[in-house]
């Protein structure tokens, strides 16, 4: 299995990746594109009859993941929810068992509500069609641009935007369902969209990947993306590429991200739980090993 450390496809070398932080925002929405990978169509379900705080502890972690989403899961268990998912299952010594299914609509009805497996590894805090853990990390959407460029965009408000190609993630054809667009089209920029479907060809690895890769080649000016896509993405770039928060005026852009389960499964969400408080450390670490760009409450 490959670490994130390795050289990218092709043998090419990752190169430097830099981060400048800006002040953290707070969460007013679920942001597009994890909506888009989690949404299920239906509502909380009602605790099943097995699922009670008395249960024996768990003998085997199964995890509901994604099996072509990097830096997130892969089938070769090659992303960061695969690492924290053995980190954990070694702790329990148990074996992790997965269940794949594409993160796009109908993810979570079809593995957690069909009890194919008991944990989605993260979902924004707060998400109501799952039981969740306290939050383990907090990135926010970033702003992606080539080092060479010296382009140095930090908010949407920037005046350099009105001449740019920015790219951003798309669920469909209208722009009402991407914060990024909104937050463009209010500053009469929707003209400057060049829109990225977050599904992507699902043929090809890693399809919102896509969006990074655009940046690296020049085709698009700046990215607007989920921190730990691009994060991971960028690290991995044959050329250098700049990563700053977004600042913008409204906060909706930074989110808190925990374990999902589901709704009246206060047993695994309480070894979850403990064994989050107990990993915190590592876990961070990995998240560093992956570029995830974190943020805390505090503004750092």
């Amino acid at each position: 299995m490959s670490s994130p450390s390795s050289p990218a496809v092709g043998g090419r070398k990752p190169r430097r990746l830099t981060i400048s932080f800006g002040t953290e925002l707070a969460v007013l929405a679920l942001p597009a594109v994890l909506f888009a990978l989690l949404v299920s169509g239906s509502g909380p379900e009602q605790a099943h009859a097995t699922d009670n705080p008395t249960a024996s502890k768990l003998q085997v972690l199964r995890v509901c993941a994604d099996p072509n989403n990097m830096p997130f899961s892969n089938q070769r268990q090659e992303g960061f929810e695969n690492r924290i998912a053995s980190l954990i299952a070694r702790d329990l010594d148990v074996p992790v068992q997965y269940t794949w299914w594409p993160e796009r609509r109908g993810f979570v009805r079809n593995t957690l509500k069909a009890r194919t497996c008991d944990v989605v590894m993260q979902v924004p805090a707060g998400y109501e069609l799952t039981e969740h853990t306290a939050p383990y990390y907090r990135s926010t959407y970033v702003f992606v641009t080539r080092a060479d460029r010296h382009l140095a965009i930090k908010s949407f408000d920037d005046p350099a935007l009105r001449h740019l190609r920015i790219g951003i993630h798309m669920m469909g054809d209208d722009y009402a369902n991407s914060p990024a667009a909104s937050a463009l089209a209010r500053r009469g920029l929707a003209g400057q969209i060049v829109p990225f479907m977050i599904y992507g060809d699902y043929s090809l690895p890693d399809p919102p990947a896509g969006i990074i890769r655009a940046v690296a080649t020049d085709s698009i000016d700046v990215a607007v993306a989920w921190g730990p896509l691009a994060g991971y993405f960028a690290k991995h770039s044959p050329v250098r590429l700049v990563l700053t928060p977004i600042t913008p005026s409204s906060r909706e852009f930074a989110y808190s991200m925990a374990m999902g389960v589901r709704h009246g499964d206060s047993t695994t969400r309480a070894v979850l739980d403990t064994e989050l408080a107990r990993r915190r450390t590592d876990i961070r670490r990995i998240l560093e090993d992956y570029g995830v760009p974190l943020v805390e409450r505090s503004g750092r």
